[in-house]
């Protein structure tokens, strides 16, 4: 079976895990999951309200990491999902989650990439000449890695797949699985 891998960790936002995960299963695809250790992670809720500046944080799901970034061979998958949310701020300070993000960049597999996500893709440099979607607020450190940032549901560079936010899931989700199922067919 056709396996990919999701990077994560806790805070990630709950919506941008679970739904390209499930989305993924049924479409045949063998999904683990990857993050810093090998352990129940907490993830979060990330919503608008009136009167706020910025989104709101409420506890979400927990769900088992199945395996550590240490331990990952990242030739063993045939795309990644980097989801969004918190998680994306400290996963990028691991050199085994950057290692893995490199993997899949230099082979020219598929990635899908929202929200937050791709600040992963900056730090392990794989952003540069680029052009991506993110959430807004990450504009300027897609800009400082060198790419372009867009404004888009579902951008497409080359394998990458970006989009903003959860919001953006069946555009994101349905142009990835384009890319995906020419690349590696579940």
């Amino acid at each position: 079976m056709t396996r990919v891998l999701i990077i994560t960790g806790d805070a990630a936002e709950d919506l941008e895990v679970m739904y390209p995960y499930q989305r993924l299963l049924e479409e045949g695809y063998e999904v683990d999951m990857a993050a810093p250790a090998a352990k129940k992670l907490q993830f979060v809720v990330h919503d608008f309200v009136d009167g706020f500046d910025t989104y709101t944080e409420k506890a979400g799901h927990t769900w088992a990491a199945d395996v550590a970034f240490a331990d990952v061979d990242p030739s063993a998958y045939a795309a990644l999902v980097v989801p969004g949310g918190r998680a994306p701020e400290y996963i990028r300070t691991d050199e085994d989650c950057l290692r893995i993000v490199r993997h899949f960049a230099e082979a020219g597999k598929p990635i899908a990439a929202l929200c937050h996500g791709p600040l992963v893709l900056a730090a392990a440099g794989v952003l540069e000449g680029r052009s991506t979607s993110a959430y807004p607020a990450c504009a300027p450190d897609v800009k400082a890695a060198g790419a372009t940032w867009v404004d888009s549901e579902a951008h497409i560079d080359g394998a990458i797949v970006s989009g903003r936010a959860w919001p953006d899931h069946p555009a994101w989700m349905r142009e990835f699985l384009k890319v995906l199922r020419v690349a590696a067919p579940a």
